[in-house]
């Protein structure tokens, strides 16, 4: 199935705007494990034990691998360690566990050349293989940035000679926080920067006919991580290139909290099609990432042949730079205004104040006052029901219209056409729930000509955020 958002201009990041494709890599073999191609997104993370301590790091290989992880990824900050990965590799063999592993090098070309004659796969790093970061603003002209990456290639070439010797896979990973002083003076702490760090090492692989090759765009900011990935695949997609795409965000955090943020990033590349394996990057056992990156790589699984979405012209966005969409502004809703938060309360058999609790409104008696939580909500949807207690003075109650009290601070919640033909109608805000199909001539010129209405479209296709 194709339909005409299949992108082919020289801004396609992506196969289609409206379509679930995955975006279709070569496939690299880590191991006897696949990744890219026909094979499904595979689920790593890393070991956070010292390399030299040979039990401690098998131990915490065996308890990612039980739970899940499909490559294990181990850092290598020296020669020793590098060499201590042979240990390692072993051990985990006589144990029965043949996982493959990855060295991860920064800074010591040497220990990536060693590592790569024992594991499957080594990860360099563009920003650190070959430069020492003195946190210095270069000017540079052709010739003298020439030279650079002429010493680049003479400090790179060796350890892609050794990959491609022993069937050796790589991960070409750039890294926000670390571009090397050369590509910000030249690119700036920018996405583009970023993509460009990791082509100079591509290309110099490409002219050793070595293709072995995984490439990612970590950061920590989710925005800076989804705008690098989409002009990587930009490029090689401009250019004929379609290596596999391991994401991730870098240090997520723990918790909730990193969960979220990892959902947010990864999630967004992955509802584009984009990406091959994933490591969710928490401050925890690297064990309890597992599950996480499961549930995210596990809702593609069978989002092909989703119900049509009907056809775009184009992105009403610019999909390499983030710019807030265009809104008009309803009380504290739009234009400038934070995006709220509305909890659904209309389920429940009777609302009460203590219900509010858990929303971030704690009301203390001995004061006679509320007092709010920085994460409070902003509205809750009461449905047909009403409330018998006095509410916050910054919460606002969104009832259907047809039980609408027209109370201080409550607002009707009208479903489609309803609002179109509705004679009572609040004069400061109202919610207006349709979906795709709904959106007709006659309610979208209503809402075009009414400044407090503010659009709820909701959506049961599966790939729902293409809708």
């Amino acid at each position: 199935m194709s339909d005409s958002t299949t992108r082919t201009s020289s801004n396609a990041y992506c196969n289609s705007l409206t379509e679930y494709q995955r975006f279709q890599t070569r496939e690299v073999m880590i191991g006897s494990v696949g990744v890219g191609g026909d094979n499904p997104i595979r689920v790593q993370s890393m070991t956070t034990t010292n390399t030299m301590d040979t039990q401690a790091t098998v131990e915490q290989s065996i308890r990612m691998i039980e739970a899940g992880c499909e490559i294990v990824r181990i850092t290598a900050p020296s020669k020793k360690d590098a060499e201590n990965l042979r240990e390692i590799k072993a051990e985990l063999h006589k144990r029965g566990y043949d996982t493959p592993l990855v060295a991860d090098i920064h800074f010591t070309p040497n220990a990536a050349e060693i590592a790569a004659r024992i594991v499957e796969k080594v990860r360099v790093n563009p920003g650190n293989y070959a430069d020492k970061k003195k946190f210095e603003h270069i000017e540079y002209n052709d010739e003298s940035y020439q030279e650079e990456l002429n010493r680049i290639r003479e400090r790179f070439t060796p350890l892609v000679k050794i990959c491609k010797e022993h069937g050796t896979a790589m991960r070409i990973g750039t890294n926000h926080g670390s571009l090397s002083d050369r590509i910000l003076s030249r690119y700036g702490d920018t996405p583009l920067g970023m993509v460009e760090s990791a082509m100079e090492f591509l290309q110099i692989c490409r002219d050793h006919d070595y293709h072995e090759i995984v490439l990612s765009m970590k950061a920590s900011n989710t925005q800076v991580m989804v705008q690098a990935y989409r002009l990587l695949v930009n490029r090689m997609m401009n250019e004929g290139m379609n290596y596999p795409l391991h994401l991730g965000v870098t240090e997520a955090g723990e918790g909730e909290d990193g969960r979220i943020k990892s959902a947010v990033g990864i999630g967004t590349l992955l509802e584009d099609g984009l990406g091959d394996t994933i490591r969710v990057s928490l401050t925890e056992e690297p064990e309890f990432e597992i599950p996480v990156a499961f549930a995210l790589a596990r809702r593609y699984d069978k989002r092909s042949g989703h119900e049509v979405v009907p056809a775009s012209n184009g992105s009403p966005i610019d999909s390499f730079a983030y710019n807030r969409r265009a809104s008009k502004e309803v009380l504290n809703i739009g234009d400038h205004n934070v995006p709220i938060i509305v909890h659904d309360f209309s389920s429940k058999e009777s609302i009460s104040a203590a219900n509010l609790h858990a929303l971030g409104y704690n009301y203390s008696v001995p004061l006679d006052k509320w007092n709010l939580s920085d994460q409070a909500c902003d509205f809750i949807f009461v449905g047909d029901k009403s409330l018998d207690f006095e509410i916050p003075g910054t919460l606002g109650i969104i009832q259907n219209a047809s039980a609408w009290t027209n109370d201080e601070r409550h607002y009707p919640y009208f479903e489609g056409i309803s609002y179109v033909v509705a004679e009572k109608k609040s004069e400061h805000l109202n919610f207006v729930h349709t979906d795709i199909d709904g959106l007709d001539i006659p309610l979208l010129a209503t809402l075009k000509n009414d400044p407090t209405a503010v659009l709820v479209l909701t959506t049961e296709n599966t790939h729902g955020m293409a809708e």
